[in-house]
C-alpha cells in the first residue's frame, strides 16, 4: 500500500504571548493560559504567508528524498479554505515554484481535518502508479481570522499557523498508510463561521450548545474502532495514538475512553498551541526525533475540524 517517503512542518516565525491576548481581551492572563495552555503561539508575521511556508517544507523533501519535480503527478493543498488571496489556488503556486509541470494541482478544505482526508486521496490515487508521486501541502492562517480582543472568542486562543509537505508515493519507506475512516455530523455545520467584520473575515461562535465534547469522544471513538476492525486489530495493538491539540481535556478524554496510557501520545500543549492540519505531524516527527518509534509501530492520527469532522488514520511506521 501507499504511504509516506518523508514529510516536514515548518512554523512561522512570530509569536503572540498569553500577556499580549490578556491585554488585547482584557482578560486575566491566568484565564488566557488556561485556554493557550502555554505562554505563546506560533502565528504569522505580517507579511509571511502560509504557502510560502509549504513551499519551504515542500523543498526540504524533495532536497532531502531527491525526488525530481517532474515525478509528481498530484499536489493537493489542504486547509481551511482560507489562503489569503482569494479565487486562487495556492497548489498550483506551489508547484510552479518547485517546477512541478504536469501535475493534477488542488485544494482540499476540510480544516484540521483535511491532511487525514488529502493523505488518504493521495495514497488512493497512486496506489495502482508505481512510478508516482503524490505531494500532499498543509498549510494555516487561522490566527489571521481570529479577534483577540474579544473575551467571548477565548476557546479559539490557542490556534495557531503552521505549514508542512508530505511526500507519498506506492513505495512507502517511513510509514504505510493502512487506511482511514471519516465522518461528519453536519449538525454542527453553523456553531462557528467567519463573519465579515469591516475589511476583515473573523471567525464567530454562534451561540452556546452543549454536547459538543460528547460528539468528540463518539466519533472518535467509533472511527477508531472501524478502522482497527478494518485492519484486524484491537487498540491493545496500536503503539501509539496522536491528537490534533485542539483540546487538551478531549485529547485526555480519549485516551481515557479507549483505555490507551498517556505514554502512548504526545503532549505538546506546554510549547505549542494548536497547529491546525499540522498537530498529528508534529507530535510524528516529535517521536521520530526522539527516537520514540520502532520499525512496525503502529500509530494512530485522530483529527478533527470545525464543520464539525472527525478522521482516523492509521499508519505501520518503516522507518
Amino acid at each position: 500500500m501507499a504511504g509516506i517517503v518523508d514529510f516536514d512542518v515548518v512554523l512561522p516565525s512570530a509569536r503572540i504571548t498569553v500577556t499580549e491576548m490578556a491585554a488585547k481581551s482584557g482578560l486575566p492572563e491566568e484565564d488566557v493560559r488556561a485556554i493557550t495552555t502555554c505562554d505563546s503561539i506560533p502565528v504569522l508575521a505580517a507579511g509571511e504567508q502560509e504557502w510560502e511556508l509549504a513551499l519551504r517544507a515542500a523543498r526540504t523533501v524533495l532536497g532531502r528524498t531527491g525526488v525530481p519535480p517532474s515525478a509528481i503527478s498530484t499536489v493537493i493543498y489542504a486547509g481551511s479554505g482560507t489562503w489569503g488571496t482569494p479565487f486562487w489556488s495556492p497548489a498550483a503556486k506551489v508547484a510552479q515554484e518547485l517546477g512541478i509541470e504536469r501535475a493534477f494541482c488542488f485544494e482540499m478544505a476540510n480544516y484540521c481535518n483535511a491532511v487525514t482526508a488529502a493523505v488518504q486521496y493521495a495514497c488512493d490515487t497512486i496506489g495502482s502508479r508505481p512510478d508516482a508521486y503524490a505531494l500532499v501541502l498543509i498549510g494555516d492562517r487561522v490566527s489571521t481570522l481570529l479577534d483577540h480582543g474579544e473575551p467571548g472568542a477565548k476557546e479559539l486562543f490557542n490556534n495557531g499557523d503552521a505549514a508542512g509537505a508530505i511526500l507519498l508515493a506506492a513505495s512507502a519507506p517511513l510509514a504505510e498508510v493502512l487506511g482511514s475512516r471519516m465522518v461528519t455530523d453536519p449538525s454542527w455545520c453553523d456553531y462557528y463561521t467567519g463573519v465579515q467584520e469591516g475589511d476583515k473575515v473573523v471567525v464567530r461562535r454562534h451561540g452556546h450548545r452543549d454536547g459538543l465534547g460528547d460528539a468528540y469522544m463518539k466519533n472518535f471513538g467509533q472511527l477508531t474502532a472501524d478502522v482497527l476492525d478494518a485492519l484486524d486489530k484491537k487498540i491493545t495493538d496500536v503503539d501509539h495514538i496522536l491528537v490534533t491539540h485542539g483540546n487538551r481535556h478531549i485529547h485526555e478524554g480519549l485516551l481515557r475512553q479507549l483505555d490507551v496510557p498517556r505514554s502512548k501520545s504526545v503532549f505538546l500543549y506546554d510549547r505549542l498551541g494548536h497547529m491546525g492540519n499540522a498537530d498529528t505531524f508534529i507530535a510524528m516527527r516529535d517521536l521520530i526525533t526522539r527516537d520514540g518509534l520502532t520499525r512496525g509501530d503502529l500509530v494512530l492520527h485522530a483529527t478533527s475540524a470545525l464543520g464539525f469532522s472527525w478522521g482516523i488514520m492509521a499508519m505501520e511506521y518503516r522507518g
